[in-house]
């Protein structure tokens, strides 16, 4: 049969080339040698050409039908759907040309023709070639091919529908994607519009996958497609980088953006997070306000109310979202500013305190309060403020109203705490020196050793105990003085004793020292004044005792055969001991020298 066939091509080739082709007929049963060896490629020209000149021929029809419906299981469905459709078509018309034209006559006289549906009779036990066998393939064929164009055009819309819902997700994202700078922006400056948006882009994803799955379940129905997309969600992590790309449908390896669960995730954020901290932000707003006219207003301190008033939910829920939020900045300077004014008014309670110490504490806590108040009120006016009014429209508007009362609220704090600022530190300064002075009725003392000779010289200072030093009366005349050091440097032990007049003169201080003693319990004192300056191979000294009760005991000069180093009290016998290495002097509770 194969020779058969290949003898025919070879004869139906000859006419083809033959110069007298159009004056010769082609004979069927050469044509049919090829489409019973079903090379339907190499016998349709002929058979078409045949058909011509022969309309007769139901058997040609019928093969014709057959190299139709061949051709559109080879066509693309989803390139060339219409292509497709219309070979079927055209195999369902062959198909019903050659069932019109069928009869017994035919089928008997041509039963060659028609070997396909030759069957053993059941009844007769016969082999042949039945016309009802033929026509109801015929019709078989025609009703599969009919309900293969339904299929085609249901596969094609699903296709088509979820490829067209998919580029529509993908604007409809890429248009949300270029109404904000950066994720930041999108969801701090997202509205019901966005909300909408978010939604639609939710259902339009969630149809494009419904229309793709319908699309996967009907290609069985038609068969082995040529197509076999293998579709892999993405997730939109970045949402300035990720999602704007499209997608291919004609690809078997199908990567998409997963745009609805994006979509609900960025939906549900808003509604249950940025909505609801937009009205939190305004309230939290009107209670630091209430506070600030209740201290305004009745002069009282707020500190404990900001403690109950701090919300760190609103602000790690705010943060999520933007880690440097402008609310909370103009809030800590609010509340920085609440804090020291509260502070202001509860220190003035301790106004009147003489104790230095407490004064200059208050000091340098409110310096402290004013310093962290202007470096906020600073941070805050650096910032962007009309990008944040993007960012925070909402806020602005039912706190400020707008972006210029804002920013006129912001000078005025920065203008304000610089001010304070300046204020509290010359203040602290002021405290501060005012530490290092005793003050004896008209007359200030210093606390501090820096060589500079005065009316009062220093020779000694225990912190925050005493001090004892050189009173000048005139360029030749000194005294001594001791004088407890107190918190409000007001004195409570004044004592001026006489000292050795040639020693101690003004031009003699340079050479002046001192060495202290006092009990345990702060009421006996000794001052000891010597001068490192030798006379006739003696060193001058003062010797004063000094009760906190009863003041000067008594006033004694020596001249000590050494320079001292240290002076020691023997509570038992009440003398004084001056010594130096080896050397060393006793002085009675008198002042008088013990000779040994």
């Amino acid at each position: 049969m194969r020779k058969v066939a290949l003898l025919s091509v070879l004869v139906l080739l000859t006419f083809s080339v033959s110069p007298s082709w159009g004056q010769k007929k082609v004979k069927y049963k050469d044509i049919f040698a090829l489409l019973s060896n079903k090379q339907y490629e190499e016998a349709e020209l002929f058979l078409e050409n045949y058909i011509k000149e022969n309309d007769d021929n139901p058997n040609a029809y019928l093969y014709m039908g057959i190299i139709y419906q061949e051709k559109s299981g080879k066509d693309d469905v989803l390139k060339n759907t219409h292509m497709a459709l219309a070979h079927i078509d055209s195999a369902i018309y062959f198909y019903m040309k050659a069932y019109s034209g069928l009869n017994e006559k035919e089928v008997k006289r041509n039963s060659e023709y028609y070997q396909m549906y030759n069957r053993r009779d059941l009844r007769t036990g016969e082999f042949g070639v039945k016309l009802s066998d033929v026509q109801f393939d015929l019709e078989k064929r025609r009703d599969a091919l009919r309900e293969k164009t339904d299929r085609i055009k249901m596969i094609k819309h699903f296709f088509d529908l979820s490829d067209t819902l998919y580029k529509k997700s993908n604007a409809l994202f890429v248009s949300i994607q270029e109404q904000f700078p950066g994720e930041k922006e999108f969801y701090l400056r997202a509205d019901s519009n966005t909300v909408d948006q978010l939604a639609k882009l939710a259902v339009k994803f969630d149809s494009a996958m419904d229309a793709f799955d319908q699309y996967k379940s009907s290609i069985p129905t038609v068969g082995k497609i040529g197509y076999n997309q293998n579709l892999k969600k993405k997730d939109i992590v970045n949402f300035k980088e990720d999602g704007n790309s499209t997608a291919d449908f004609y690809q078997n390896e199908l990567p998409v953006w997963d745009y609805k669960t994006f979509a609900l995730k960025a939906k549900e954020s808003i509604e249950k997070d940025i909505f609801p901290i937009r009205e939190n932000l305004v309230a939290y707003d009107i209670e630091i306000n209430k506070l600030h006219e209740k201290l305004g207003t009745d002069s009282v301190s707020v500190k404990s109310d900001l403690t109950k008033l701090i919300d760190r939910l609103l602000m790690e829920q705010l943060k999520k979202y933007d880690e440097n939020p402008l609310p909370m900045d103009i809030f800590s300077v609010k509340i920085a500013d609440l804090t020291y004014r509260s502070a202001l008014l509860e220190d003035q309670k301790h106004s009147d305190s003489s104790n230095v110490h407490f004064q200059v504490g208050i000091a340098k806590k409110e310096l402290h309060l004013v310093t962290v108040l202007d470096s906020l009120a600073t941070r805050l006016a650096s910032r962007d403020l009309d990008a944040d009014t993007e960012n925070y429209t909402d806020f602005i508007q039912n706190t400020y109203r707008n972006n210029t009362v804002l920013k006129s609220f912001i000078n005025v704090m920065k203008e304000y705490a610089e001010r304070e600022k300046g204020e509290k530190t010359q203040a602290l300064l002021d405290r501060e020196s005012s530490m290092r002075w005793m003050v004896v009725n008209a007359d200030s003392i210093p606390l501090f050793l820096d060589g500079t000779v005065t009316k009062y010289c220093p020779l000694s200072i225990v912190e925050e105990r005493y001090t004892s030093g050189i009173q000048l009366q005139d360029s030749l005349n000194a005294s001594g003085y001791f004088y407890s050091i107190t918190p409000s440097r007001i004195p409570d032990i004044k004592i001026s004793f006489p000292v050795d007049k040639n020693a101690f003169r003004p031009s003699q201080l340079k050479n002046a020292r001192t060495l202290t003693y006092s009990d345990a319990a702060g009421q006996l004192y000794y001052v000891l004044m010597y001068s490192e300056n030798a006379t006739k191979e003696k060193y001058p000294a003062t010797l004063a005792k000094i009760y906190k009760s009863d003041g000067l005991a008594w006033s004694k000069n020596y001249n000590l055969n050494f320079v001292p180093k240290e002076i020691g009290f023997r509570a038992d016998t009440g003398e004084l001991i001056i010594k130096a290495d080896a050397m060393e002097n006793v002085i009675d509770k008198n002042g008088k020298i013990v000779v040994k």
